[in-house]
């Protein structure tokens, strides 16, 4: 079944040099634009990424040091990127969790400042493990009845998602076939930062989602205790968390 788009939709995967978002980085980028004239279009990026690429996930999706070694790094190609997926959709396989977590802070880390937050965000795999619990291999072979050539590759991946969600779509009646119903469909939390560090209350309100003010407003807490700002953007949280904390200070400063 085809999409019905109001805006362009970017399917979109990433391979990296691990999976913590805030020290690991992207070594390729795939992402497949689906625009809603039915035009689409494939681009796939290696990147540089400036540190050594550990043997454990050259193993998973076979791009070494050696491979990357004349390649662009982010801060080259972010701009280009930021432009290709400007006022669409985005869409992934594991995508809510990780690579838009990641692709926030590689973007924020070379200073390209788009708010993903507004974005609408469609996980495939979330339609997956709600319907049948399986990855993304099984899934192609579940819904499309191929096997995964390529898995792990980047590229691969993304086609294989795309071509997922439309048999979805073919298979689950109850899945409508808009990309607003899609995206509450697989939203999962309520999250203010990507990290889920910062959440919605039922109000509407941030609240602080770990450690001694978990539960708690966040502007609370900036009001009663002046060094946990301090302590936030001197620790390891990631850039898009820090963001979101300084946004939230901001505001309620200029209030």
């Amino acid at each position: 079944m085809k999409l019905q788009l109001k805006n362009p939709i970017v399917f979109f995967d990433l391979e990296t040099t691990g999976t913590n978002i805030v020290t690991d980085r992207i070594v390729e980028i795939s992402y497949h634009k689906v625009l809603p004239n039915g035009r689409e279009e494939t681009k796939t990026i290696r990147i540089n990424p400036g540190m050594h690429i550990p043997k454990q996930s050259s193993d998973i999706h076979g791009i070494t040091d050696a491979d990357v070694a004349d390649c662009p790094q982010f801060k080259d190609v972010a701009k280009e990127i930021a432009r290709d997926i400007e006022g669409c959709d985005l869409a992934g396989y594991n995508s809510n969790r990780f690579d838009i977590p990641l692709l926030a802070e590689e973007l924020l880390r070379a200073e390209v400042d788009i708010d993903l937050m507004k974005r609408k965000f469609v996980d495939v795999q979330v339609v997956f493990h709600k319907m049948e619990a399986r990855t993304l291999s099984a899934a192609y072979k579940f819904y499309c009845n191929k096997d995964l050539v390529g898995a792990h590759g980047a590229e691969a991946d993304t086609l294989a998602t795309y071509e997922v969600l439309q048999a979805q779509l073919d298979r689950y009646p109850e899945l409508k076939n808009d990309i607003e119903f899609l995206s509450k469909f697989t939203t999962q939390n309520n999250n203010a930062d990507f990290a889920g560090r910062i959440i919605f209350n039922d109000k509407g309100e941030e609240v602080i989602n770990f450690g001694k003010y978990k539960g708690q407003k966040v502007a609370d807490v900036l009001k009663s205790d002046m060094g946990y700002y301090g302590w936030i953007m001197n620790s390891d949280f990631s850039l898009h968390t820090k963001k979101v904390l300084t946004n939230i200070k901001l505001r309620d400063f200029n209030k």
